[in-house]
């Protein structure tokens, strides 16, 4: 029963601060899931969050489900699914019917527009976090022509990102072991 309240309360809190959806949220997942409550070390989210990213479905319910059942089985996926949706579809609700009273508002738009550098520099952090183990786990040589590679992939090619991962799964499991 603390299992379920535990998860309960980790997630509401990381979503209802998570201004910005699921790219904002993750960071904040992070530190319920690995630095406060330790259900996941620093790798194992690291491997469920690119799982999480190459599947269907907004990241932080996938994130949500994982951890859940992972901590308490069926009952955790439906506390933890409750959790992370609850704040967003009560604050959705609240917030448009205010932005759309007051969406000429200067300070409405300086709100919104100001957030946005705190949610990069929070993605930031949580990269710097992630890719230490990469690097001490495969070098920091085939961490960076991996990073790069992904990049370009993305960002000039406009390859979807989960065919990225997939290629980097299949690299780390049958090219990777053979480079050592």
């Amino acid at each position: 029963m603390i299992a379920l309240f535990q998860l309960f309360l980790g997630f509401f809190i990381a979503n209802l601060l998570g201004y910005g959806g699921g790219p904002a949220s993750i960071p904040l997942m992070y530190d319920q899931i690995v630095t406060h409550y330790k259900w996941l070390t620093n790798a194992e989210f690291s491997q469920m969050l690119a799982l999480g990213n190459s599947l269907p479905g907004p990241i932080s319910t996938n994130i949500a489900a994982y951890v859940g059942y992972q901590i308490s089985g069926w009952w955790g996926v439906m506390i933890a699914l409750f959790a992370t949706i609850a704040p967003s579809a009560t604050a959705l609700i609240l917030l448009l019917k205010i932005l759309q009273k007051h969406r000429g508002s200067v300070v409405v738009k300086g709100m919104t527009l100001l957030v946005q550098p705190v949610i990069a520099i929070m993605m930031l952090a949580l990269t710097w976090k992630m890719s230490s183990d990469s690097i001490h786990s495969i070098g920091p040589l085939q961490s960076i022509i991996i990073g790069i590679v992904a990049l370009v992939t993305i960002v000039k090619f406009k390859i979807h990102p989960a065919f990225i991962i997939v290629a980097a799964f299949l690299y780390g499991g049958f090219v990777l072991p053979h480079l050592s």
